[in-house]
């Protein structure tokens, strides 16, 4: 009797993850990327995957000219990147170029004189959100490359957000745009596409 119990609680088990990774997947968009430049602190790119993997984003790019690429664990919120395509640049210019020519606007986090509200911004058609260090912001060059600048909001004495939180914020933005829209179903992955996630993320 126990071991009949076991094989059906792995069975349930089984197709209980086989329902969520699709419902997952289902969620999942593909024309919203996130652009990670020279963060330092590999604490702070994890949580930024994992935002990015609350909130359906399935592609991050991590530009790094002046810090070295950050290494992540497999513990707490670096557990997400199992769950994100992650690509990595040490040429602004170069991934400018790839996300332009697949129709992505790039926006980035910054305080230039036209930079928009959160608020103001259209997260519905495609976008790349670039954010930068935590010192010295997303580097000039990338801004020069970009389309604009955006900024969160504050209503006190702080400047600014921490970069994680930042990441999360805008996130949110964008995820709230897009569903009050109704266009989460339209940006999402092709039938192609979520067969061939299934069948890797099924395995991990």
């Amino acid at each position: 009797m126990p071991m009949h119990k076991n094989v059906d609680q792995d069975s349930y088990i089984t197709k209980r993850r086989k329902k969520r990774v699709l419902e997952v997947l289902g969620r999942r968009q593909r024309d919203i990327v996130l652009v990670i430049n020279n963060i330092h602190d590999p604490h702070n790119v994890s949580a930024i995957l994992r935002s990015c993997d609350a909130f359906g984003i399935q592609e991050v790019h991590l530009l790094y000219t002046s810090e070295p690429f950050p290494a992540l664990g497999k513990k707490s919120s670096a557990s997400a990147k199992k769950w994100v395509d992650v690509f990595r640049h040490t040429s602004a210019a170069d991934m400018v170029e790839k996300l332009k020519s697949r129709g992505f606007t790039i926006l980035c986090t910054g305080f230039g004189a036209g930079a928009r509200s959160l608020t103001r911004v259209d997260f519905i058609p495609p976008v790349a959100i670039v954010l930068g260090n935590e010192h010295r912001g997303v580097d000039e060059e990338l801004i020069r490359l970009s389309d604009g600048e955006i900024y969160i909001p504050m209503q006190g004495m702080v400047q600014s957000f921490n970069v994680s939180v930042a990441a999360a914020l805008i996130l949110y933005e964008a995820w709230r745009q897009r569903e009050a829209g109704g266009t989460l179903a339209r940006s999402g992955f092709s039938e192609a596409e979520i067969e061939k996630y299934y069948q890797e993320w099924i395995r991990k």
